[in-house]
């Protein structure tokens, strides 16, 4: 028992200099990785080919890979403008201030103070003053307060960990927010492009549609045909009709998505927007390995921080079950007139030191601890689960750009063969080869082959902008 003591007592002056903080310093927890990737090439017939490369580095500025200005100012307007970015960037500043007011509560507390009072004392109780005869008087008395927590067992120290975990969590969240809307908006661009070529083929199909019903009523006023083959090319033309305002509605629904990215009402007009032939497809696919995807992606990070946020609240919990000591000092002086206050006689001072051992709380500081500690096992188990996600989305998004390819060569071949069946059927009908319904079939066929070819276009850059997100996005704060 004596030993233990005197253990202890050997302990205390380092404590007292330095302060250690209790709980786990730097909480770490196992992630399952997944197989390094392998460099391959993705190579369609009808288009362009990409190249995965693992290991290499994500330009921060990805977006313009796809070699589009109006799409780099869009970008730009939104690092500007947007007020998602706008509220996670204020998060972080109040997390860092916060941060920054955590330290401080370790440093001494120094306070001035001054009061001043106009008493009239009962005759019958005891005066204060020399003159014992005067009970009405005024009283100045100005002091200056020294406070200092000895921090023995990092409490306090556990508590600025923790408050600076929270603002790199701030810091993190707010490059995943860049990443997110960045992402959302070049795809809002892109899925914008691909309704509007839909939207145009379709508008296309009408008109030619509605030339050929015109050619087909005067064959019919001729005697050729009969009012069911004018009836089959109506019908033809109200289902293509009826698909123009779903496609302008999905349009507009894409401009109100990019409106309010950039930061404007829905319903403003709109910068010049990109077309599909407007962008290029980025050649190189950038994959980092699965160490490096865990450094890197900010939300991942992120969970890394609330980990070892978690691991010093654990430390703050056993601290507060542990022996608090305070140093208070106080300096001042007091007199009757403002400018006798340190005079002769009316300076005091005073030396306080106190220690508070927890004794019973109910088991509440127990508890606090144990659901501390239960907080860590969460964090630890987010952040395997952010891993795991990452690796996911990466995995999701390489599938999605190899079956890409071999989508696109099959909507191009479907593609090709309907136009070409429906220039043959065309002229056909014109001999009067074909019937209208031969025609109808073509027509439908061809634009659907159409649809999918541009829709097939289209999933490529967006995979490919699914792939840059998994990666981490490569926006950082400045």
């Amino acid at each position: 028992m004596s030993r233990s003591i005197l253990s202890f007592g050997a302990l205390v002056p380092a404590l007292l200099l330095s302060g250690c903080a209790l709980g786990p310093q730097h909480p770490t927890t196992t992630i399952a990785t997944p197989p390094t990737p392998v460099e391959q090439t993705i190579a369609p017939l009808a288009g362009a080919a990409q190249t995965v490369r693992p290991g290499a580095m994500l330009d921060a500025q990805w977006w313009t890979a796809f070699g589009s200005p109006a799409l780099d100012a869009l970008v730009a307007q939104s690092l500007k403008s947007n007020n998602s970015l706008a509220a996670a960037e204020a998060t972080l500043t109040q997390a860092q201030e916060l941060a920054k007011a955590a330290s401080g509560a370790r440093a001494p507390q120094i306070d001035l103070r001054y009061t001043g009072e106009r008493d009239n004392t009962s005759d019958t109780l005891a005066n204060q003053l020399q003159d014992g005869n005067k009970y009405l008087y005024s009283l100045h008395t100005a002091q200056l307060n020294v406070s200092y927590p000895l921090d023995l067992f990092g409490g306090l120290k556990s508590q600025a960990r923790s408050a600076r975990a929270q603002a790199e969590v701030a810091a993190h969240r707010l490059d995943a927010a860049r990443t997110m809307v960045l992402a959302n908006l070049v795809t809002a661009v892109i899925q914008h492009a691909s309704l509007q070529a839909q939207l145009d083929a379709a508008t296309t199909s009408v008109q030619n549609g509605q030339a050929i019903l015109k050619l087909l009523e005067r064959r019919r006023d001729l005697g050729d045909i009969g009012d069911a083959d004018v009836a089959a090319q109506q019908t033809a033309l109200a289902t293509v009709e009826g698909l123009i305002p779903a496609l302008s509605r999905a349009v507009g629904q894409q401009r109100t998505i990019i409106a309010m990215a950039i930061g404007i009402a829905p319903g403003s007009p709109l910068p010049t927007l990109p077309t599909l032939a407007d962008l290029t497809l980025p050649a190189d696919l950038p994959v980092a390995l699965p160490s490096d995807l865990v450094a890197r992606r900010p939300d991942v990070a992120a969970a890394e921080a609330q980990m070892r946020g978690a691991g010093a609240d654990v430390g703050a919990a056993i601290a507060a079950r542990l022996p608090m000591v305070q140093l208070t000092a106080a300096v001042g002086g007091a007199a009757e007139n403002f400018g006798d206050m340190f005079k002769g006689g009316n300076p005091f001072w005073q030396l306080l030191g106190s220690l508070t051992q927890p004794l019973f709380h109910g088991k509440q500081l127990v508890h606090q601890q144990k659901a501390a500690e239960a907080a860590l096992e969460a964090a630890k188990a987010n952040y395997r689960q952010a891993a795991l996600q990452a690796f996911g989305e990466v995995s999701d998004a390489l599938t999605g750009l190899t079956t890409d390819g071999r989508a696109l060569d099959a909507a191009a071949r479907a593609s090709e063969a309907a136009d070409r069946n429906l220039r043959y059927t065309q002229t056909q009908l014109k001999l009067g080869g074909v019937g209208t319904l031969t025609l109808l079939n073509a027509s439908n066929s061809a634009a659907q082959a159409s649809s999918q070819l541009v829709q097939a276009r289209a999933a490529r850059l967006i995979d490919t902008v699914a792939l840059f997100q998994a990666v981490g996005g490569g926006v950082t704060t400045n």
